[in-house]
C-alpha cells in the first residue's frame, strides 16, 4: 500500500469521522471511505464497490429478532482458535465492539492499525472480553487461515477478547458488507474503526492511526453510553 503511512502521519489529529445510532447505521456505514489509506489504492477504487450476495447458509432472523440482528445476521464466521463465530449473536450482541479490518501479509496499514488496538487492549485490560471485543477481520480470507490468525495474533499479544475472524470468503464478505467494510480487492480496505455499542445503539467511526490516547476517549464515550430512558407514563406511574 504505496505511501500509506506517510499520509497517515498527516491525519492523525482527525480521529472521530462520524457518529451514528443504529436507525442510522446502514447509512453511515455506507459512506465508510479509505479516509487517510493508501493513495494508490484510493485512486483505484474509482466506484463504491458493488454489493456482495448474502450466502445461501444465513439463517433467517426470527419473526421477533431485534432490528440489529435482522440487519447484521448470524452469518457463520470463524475466529484465530477455529472456532466458529455467528456475527450477530456471538460477536455483537450486548457488547462494545471496536471492528477493523486487515490482512496478515499486508505490508501497509494493517499492522500500525493492529498495534494501535493492542495499546488500546492494555487501556482497557479490566473490561476486555468482558464488555469490550476487539473485533479484526481479514479482507483476504483465503489466504488468512485461523492458524495463520493465531499466529498474527500472538505477535499481537492478543488477551481474550481480541478475535481475529475469517472464515468462508463468501461470509466473510458478507460480514464485511455488513460493517461497511467490504471491498472488491484487499488492498483497498478501509484504514478505519468501527466502535459500537450494540445495546444502545451507538456507533462511530475512527482513523485507525489517530493517536492511541484519542482513539481510547472516543471508545470510552462509546462504552460509557446509556440507553435512552423510557417514556414516563401517564399520571407518572
Amino acid at each position: 500500500m504505496t505511501n500509506t503511512l506517510a499520509n497517515e502521519k498527516n491525519c492523525r489529529h482527525r480521529a472521530v469521522v462520524a457518529v451514528s445510532k443504529f436507525f442510522r447505521l446502514a447509512s453511515l456505514l455506507s459512506v465508510v471511505a479509505l479516509g487517510c489509506g493508501s493513495l494508490d489504492a484510493a485512486r483505484a477504487q474509482t466506484k463504491a464497490p458493488s454489493k456482495p450476495s448474502q450466502p445461501a447458509g444465513v439463517p433467517a432472523p426470527a419473526a421477533d429478532a431485534s432490528t440489529a440482528q435482522k440487519y447484521f445476521t448470524d452469518v457463520e464466521l470463524i475466529n484465530q482458535n477455529g472456532e466458529k463465530m455467528r456475527l450477530y449473536s456471538d460477536v455483537l450482541k450486548g457488547r462494545v465492539v471496536v471492528v477493523n479490518a486487515f490482512f496478515a501479509t499486508c505490508q501497509g496499514s494493517c499492522l500500525p492499525m493492529n498495534r494501535n488496538l493492542e495499546k488500546v487492549q492494555a487501556a482497557f485490560k479490566e473490561r476486555m472480553g468482558k464488555d469490550l471485543y476487539i473485533v479484526s477481520i481479514s479482507v483476504d480470507p483465503t489466504v488468512d487461515t485461523p492458524q495463520m490468525l493465531k499466529e498474527y495474533a500472538k505477535k499481537l499479544n492478543a488477551t481474550p477478547g481480541r478475535l481475529f475472524l475469517t472464515g468462508k470468503k463468501e461470509n466473510v464478505d458478507w460480514a464485511l458488507y455488513k460493517l461497511g467494510q467490504y471491498v472488491e480487492q484487499r488492498e483497498q480496505h478501509t484504514n478505519i474503526f468501527i466502535i459500537g455499542n450494540e445495546s444502545t445503539g451507538l456507533w462511530k467511526k475512527a482513523f485507525g492511526l489517530a493517536q492511541s490516547d484519542e482513539l481510547v476517549k472516543i471508545i470510552e464515550t462509546v462504552l460509557n453510553d446509556k440507553p435512552a430512558a423510557a417514556p414516563a407514563t401517564p399520571g407518572g406511574k
